[in-house]
């Protein structure tokens, strides 16, 4: 069942001009959250919501005098710069504080003369983080990625057993974690070649990105207190763009026996905006296994998650290199997939997470794993599309990639779409690959 109101309505327009352009990342019907502040500035971090190209500054929106007395309690922890302890609160409230200002920034409002000075165009903004993320655990759920990663290593196997049972995860590092815009400095690391007798340490050689999702948890649980299916949805709160950088030949060596450690860990990128799993209701999907393969076990299923667990959210991997940027070139599309495909929903990655009675908290952040499509151009690594690196990539200009190079721009891109919807957009998660130190 959905949870469609009148915020969903694809034809409401907003008095902020920009939001109502057709290919706008941000119209009314998303309302994203965010946190800014104006470039060159010393002012504290702020909420804001993004409304076409602007953002609403929510610290100077609460004392705009326009609300309501209780939407003015809901927008307190927002206008205190504090998004996690909106993200505790309960999903109804939540849901009021959309719906209220959905409605102040339709065109119908009256009320651009009170907020309009409240508004700051991106341009001018600094983004951070959006939240304080106390814990990152990074999930395997793209069956694709999954798949064609493991034929390179084991090509009569390359599904491990256990994949299609239980949502495979480890447990990442989350003071890492930068937001879009920045840089990632290349890693060093132990690197052994397969014919080298000893490793050897120095700047990582095959770089990697990695298309994923990131859900970010609202209210969490007490520890040792499972979370049920029936109640998981209660607790996201919304996704970003994540890029999962990964150091592929530092991983290779090092991976056995515990798994991901330093090629993961050196650093993640993240979109500035959570989209709310409310601006998301209209573009859910029902979840259904391939006939053959086992069903959830019974903590993982519930009607609802058959029924609408999953989500359409079309995603795009862009690359620009610093010779194309030298030369005024734009960044080129390397791929495109969509989320549809992932084996595991979100609801139960949630649910898994917590199965075990970890204590899952606000602000806490779960990767989705790498969102592979099923063709060959739709690999969301370089892994994937040079077949661990025996086959190169040319672009445009007649450069070719096995894996990114110093000067390298990768820029993730999302957006979701349906009929009888707005298209809603999460946008760009960017960053660039600077040397080694």
């Amino acid at each position: 069942m959905t949870l469609t109101d009148h915020t969903h309505d694809p034809e409401a327009q907003s008095w902020v001009p920009s939001a109502n352009a057709a290919d706008a990342d941000f119209p009314l019907q998303n309302l994203p959250y965010g946190l800014f502040r104006r470039a060159g500035s010393q002012q504290d971090w702020r909420v804001g919501v993004a409304i076409g190209d602007q953002i609403l500054d929510l610290r100077h929106a609460a004392q705009a005098g326009c609300w309501s007395s209780d939407t003015l309690v809901l927008l307190q922890p927002l206008a205190e710069g504090d998004l996690n302890r909106f993200m505790a609160l309960p999903q109804e409230k939540r849901r009021a504080l959309r719906l209220a200002l959905f409605d102040a920034l339709h065109a119908d409002s009256g009320l651009d003369a009170e907020l309009s000075g409240c508004l700051l165009p991106q341009s001018e903004a600094e983004m951070a983080v959006p939240c304080r993320i106390a814990d990152y655990t990074d999930f395997y759920t793209g069956i694709h990625h999954a798949t064609t990663v493991g034929k390179l290593f084991r090509p009569d196997n390359p599904l491990l057993p256990n994949y299609k049972w239980v949502p495979i995860g480890y447990h990442g590092r989350s003071s890492s974690i930068g937001v879009s815009g920045g840089t990632v400095r290349r890693p060093l690391g132990q690197l052994k070649a397969p014919d080298a007798e000893v490793p050897v340490f120095g700047p990582c050689k095959r770089l990697d990105y990695e298309l994923e999702l990131g859900l970010f948890v609202a209210g969490g649980n007490a520890l040792g207190e499972p979370i049920p299916m029936a109640e998981a949805e209660q607790h996201m709160f919304g996704l970003s763009l994540l890029n999962d950088w990964s150091a592929r030949d530092l991983q290779a060596w090092e991976y056995q026996p515990l798994g991901p450690f330093l090629a993961k860990n050196f650093a993640s990128t993240i979109s500035p905006w959570i989209v709310t799993m409310e601006a998301l209701e209209p573009f859910r999907l029902p979840f259904t296994r391939p006939e053959g393969d086992p069903q959830p076990l019974p903590y993982l299923d519930s009607p609802a998650n058959r029924a609408g667990g999953n989500y359409g959210i079309e995603l795009e991997v862009w690359l620009q290199t610093a010779q194309m940027r030298a030369a005024g070139q734009p960044a080129v599309c390397l791929m495109r997939s969509n989320f549809k495909y992932a084996y595991w929903t979100l609801a139960q990655m949630l649910t898994h997470h917590a199965s075990n009675g970890c204590n899952l908290q606000p602000g806490d952040l779960l990767g989705t794993g790498t969102q592979s499509g099923p063709e060959a151009g739709e690999g969301g690594s370089l892994l994937e599309l040079s077949l661990g690196g025996k086959q190169s990539i040319t672009l445009p200009n007649g450069e070719t990639r096995t894996f990114l190079q110093d000067g390298d721009s990768v820029i993730l891109r999302g957006f979701a779409q349906a009929k009888g919807a707005r298209r809603i957009g999460f946008g760009d998660c960017a960053a660039t690959v600077v040397a080694a130190p």
